[in-house]
């Protein structure tokens, strides 16, 4: 891998006047659209053509030389790339359309720069870090070259696919594809050298029932000198598989994304549908919705806690922890039909009506449950021995968490303080926000600490919306016709799962998906770990991978 190019040389700089006297001012109060407009004045002295998205989102099509001009001053002013991807022959043009999509401290807004490229354009990776994996993402399903890139090696298309194969494009169609039986050349991982440096290779097979990734540890004595982790063995075409299907046919597609943010993406997705639809989801449904993500929330983070401790060898302190969890899941499916709550929602609303009964029988487990939760808190402090392996272990530092774009609990435990539930208000949440927490350590307690404040949390917030829960349909009554003659239109929404924020774009056009995109928290997050882990020991990795729970499934799309 060559990585003495700085692409930032290629990268068009700012006027004077931008850096000298143009000082805009990040204020909630100003237009998105004002402040976009006068940014790219400012830079490239020509008024962008910005469109409004149909959920606050503004669109801004630049030519790539005003882009790549754009790009310094984007970093310069804080905007944080929280996405990039490819559409083919989008609206009314011919060739590829990328989307560059930020978003911005101050403005509940997001805004998406779009370019038009044929098959190259060049790397912002060096300005903008995060975005390494989306172009390798990109140049695997497109094909589009990436000048100067400083990392050109395949990411989601192992060495088993054939030269030239492209699945998201238009000409492929899904079917079995020819593999490549003995392929000529390896996988190029990074090569650590020095005097006593050596490599432990862990996966893609793992003991006990794990999904594969990938391990390349380099190692000094104990201390590892660095991670790099390689993923995308079970690579399912999720987003090419909704290609040409009816809105409807896609929410299986979401919920199966990731197992245990089943509700997270499923919401997500029907969110997107229902702006371009223009369906308004009744306040009952919207309260549901909300229960289901938290109660989705309370059980991924209870899994977490349970595997930090379980992987230090403490099984007994564990086991409470173990126990609620169970009792969780069987109230999800007393609640849905469904432990890990499938097939609960729907466009529209939820599929399901949840009886006042069954809301009530759920507030009352909760209030037995929050003590016993406390008090399996309260007996993980009272262990020094506990606390020791915790802490300053596996510490993620809070400088990388704009470049990486890294969300959730793994980044509120390093000092961050933002969650698409605040940030980006959506459904109920806009009237009933959750609290805050934060912790600024970085280290394996901090997100052990955040995870348990967040349970509790989301235990009070459910108890408050099912008080306020109001009456009503659990369905927009227009749903089947809106659906049935949806307009052509795209739209992008985001949600809190329980690891971050959750990305989804829908591009709908004849009635079916044209394009739809979609990236978890995890697609970030991963990337945190081969930071955290460095001058650590080899043993203490378990503990720092669990303490992060980050997805092979929400990645391996």
């Amino acid at each position: 891998m060559n990585s003495n190019k700085n692409t930032a040389n290629s990268l068009i700089p700012a006027g004077p006047k931008l850096k000298e006297n143009c000082q805009i001012p990040v204020n909630p109060a100003v237009l998105a659209t004002r402040y976009a407009t006068d940014l790219i004045i400012d830079v490239s002295g020509k008024e962008p053509q910005i469109r409004r998205g149909k959920n606050n989102e503004f669109y801004i099509p630049l030519g790539e030389k005003e882009f790549l001009k754009t790009v310094p001053v984007l970093s310069e002013k804080g905007f944080v790339l929280i996405s990039l991807f490819c559409v083919q022959n989008f609206e009314d043009s011919h060739g590829f359309t990328l989307f560059y999509v930020f978003r911005l401290k101050g403005f509940s807004d997001i805004f998406a720069f779009m370019q038009n490229v044929r098959k190259e354009t060049t790397s912002i990776a060096t300005v903008f870090p995060s975005a390494c994996w989306y172009e390798r993402e990109i140049r695997d399903g497109f094909g589009i070259e990436f000048k100067e890139a400083f990392d050109k090696r395949r990411l989601f298309l192992h060495e088993a696919y054939p030269e030239g194969f492209h699945p998201l494009l238009k000409s492929f169609k899904n079917g079995k594809i020819q593999t490549v039986q003995n392929p000529k050349e390896a996988y190029p991982f990074k090569q650590m050298e020095g005097e006593g440096v050596y490599q432990i290779p862990v996966g893609p097979v793992h003991a006990g029932i794990i999904e594969p990734g990938h391990f390349r540890f380099s190692v000094i004595g104990e201390p590892i000198l660095n991670l790099e982790i390689r993923l995308f063995y079970k690579h399912r075409g999720i987003e090419k598989l909704a290609e040409g299907k009816k809105p409807s046919a896609c929410v299986p597609i979401a919920e199966a994304i990731s197992g245990d943010e089943t509700v997270a993406n499923a919401v997500a997705f029907c969110t997107a549908i229902e702006k371009i639809a223009g369906i308004e989801v009744p306040p009952r449904a919207s309260y549901l919705r909300a229960i289901l993500l938290e109660l989705e929330r309370i059980y991924s983070h209870m899994g977490d806690l349970s595997g930090m401790i379980t992987d230090i060898g403490f099984p007994r302190m564990t086991t409470p922890f173990v126990i609620l969890r169970e009792n969780l899941f069987r109230q999800n499916e007393l609640l849905t039909g469904s432990r890990f709550m499938r097939g609960a929602i729907d466009l529209g609303g939820v599929k399901k009506e949840i009886s006042g009964e069954a809301l009530s029988k759920l507030a009352l487990y909760l209030k037995t449950f929050v003590p016993q939760f406390e008090s399996a808190i309260t007996a993980v402090h009272a262990s020094s021995s506990l606390i020791d392996r915790f802490s300053t272990t596996g510490i993620l530092k809070k400088k990388l968490i704009t470049p990486l774009n890294l969300t959730g609990p793994i980044a509120r435990a390093a000092g961050a303080s933002y969650d698409v539930r605040l940030d980006h208000p959506y459904g109920i949440y806009k009237d009933e926000p959750p609290k805050r927490m934060t912790k600024t350590a970085g280290d394996v307690l901090s997100r052990f600490e955040v995870k348990a404040a967040e349970v509790l949390n989301s235990a009070s917030l459910i108890q408050k919306l099912i008080i306020s829960v109001p009456d009503g349909p659990t369905v927009a009554e227009a749903t089947g016709f809106a659906i049935s003659n949806i307009p052509d239109g795209y739209s992008l929404s985001m949600v809190e799962a329980a690891r971050g924020q959750n990305l989804h774009w829908v591009y709908v056009r004849g009635g079916v998906i044209d394009r739809y995109k979609v990236r978890t928290a995890s697609f970030c997050n991963w990337q945190a770990i081969e930071h955290a882990v460095l001058g650590n020991i080899v043993p203490d990795f378990p503990l720092i991978n669990k303490s992060l729970n980050l997805s092979y499934a929400g990645t391996d799309l």
